[in-house]
């Protein structure tokens, strides 16, 4: 993985990386973009929500983002990314995990970390248009471990998948779990136990025989969501078991497309294994890099167009 020299360098402000984190997340305008919403059903019977975008002129480019953990693709850096794309002349299709797009999904399990089977499902999607000749991907945080996990489990994948970006990516979950557990994160952990709890308040009334008030009293905290609810939802022993079978670290030698992994190194979301420097000088087509600042998928540069938006299409587009 060739680790690349970033030439990131923000403004004073957003130079402190809870800034950078929360302004990015929460106060940052997104851009105003025409969404086509597509619903895409699934084996199961449950489904997915993709939004679609589209550049003015036909091409045979497109995009699929990945949002991250309780994100969705009305996400500012979703938005902001997929206008970036639609500048340069690609289409946009932003996925929406189960149970993300604004309505409960129908089954007990939703999304986790390592579900590569829905993310494979939307890929033959694309391809099933008989449209696209190249498909790039793009995850941001959960959805940056997600995509490197579904390049790296050895499956043929097909011709059009190109490159791939992974951007503020929790590569070792298991060491992402214990940051995000120390006090100085204790605003993101809140806000997503809040939103755990609210959905795990729809799953009762939709499954009461599986989450029940007592269990749902025991989730205080983002371990015992996982150890109550993820593992158990999506077929793991408990939640050490998921995060040691999803964490895309293990999955990164067995990539075969060039992917740049940006990853600042002052984001309080990341362990020391989301850095894999050691690995960084075996690899001719993993590209790591790791600007001093960034936060978490806070990359400013200007509200209208973020560095780490740029610096995915000078790679998707470079020849490396």
């Amino acid at each position: 993985m060739p680790r690349v020299a970033s030439e990131f360098v923000p403004s004073m402000p957003f130079k402190n990386r809870h800034f950078a984190t929360i302004y990015s997340a929460k106060l940052r305008k997104a851009p105003i973009i025409l969404q086509h919403r597509e619903r895409l059903q699934l084996p199961d019977n449950d489904f997915l929500d993709l939004d679609f975008s589209f550049s003015k002129a036909p091409t045979q480019k497109i995009a699929l983002l990945l949002h991250g953990l309780e994100g969705n693709a009305q996400r500012s850096y979703i938005k902001g990314q997929a206008c970036a794309f639609l500048e340069r002349g690609w289409d946009v299709c932003a996925m929406n995990y189960r149970g993300c797009s604004g309505e409960p999904n129908k089954k007990y399990l939703s999304y986790n970390a390592g579900k590569t089977d829905d993310l494979n499902r939307v890929v033959h999607y694309l391809l099933e248009k008989d449209r696209y000749k190249e498909i790039a991907l793009v995850g941001f945080s959960l959805g940056g471990n997600l995509l490197l996990k579904y390049l790296g489990e050895g499956n043929a994948l097909p011709k059009s998948i190109k490159k791939a970006v992974a951007i503020s990516s929790p590569l070792d979950l298991k060491g992402s779990l214990y940051e995000l557990s120390q006090w100085y994160n204790w605003v993101y952990r809140t806000a997503f136990l809040y939103d755990f709890r609210m959905k795990l308040r729809l799953k009762m009334k939709q499954y009461p025989e599986r989450m029940t008030p007592a269990i749902l009293k025991q989730i205080t905290s983002l371990k015992a969501f996982d150890d109550l609810y993820t593992a158990p939802a999506h077929g793991f022993k408990d939640a050490e078991d998921y995060y040691a079978q999803n964490s895309s670290l293990q999955f990164l030698p067995n990539i075969s497309i060039p992917v740049l992994i940006l990853n600042a190194r002052n984001d309080s979301f990341l362990s020391k294994n989301c850095y894999p420097f050691s690995l960084a000088e075996k690899s001719k087509i993993l590209y790591l890099e790791t600007p001093k600042y960034g936060g978490h998928v806070g990359f400013h540069k200007t509200d209208r167009i973020y560095y780490s938006e740029a610096r995915t299409l000078q790679f998707l587009t470079s020849n490396s």
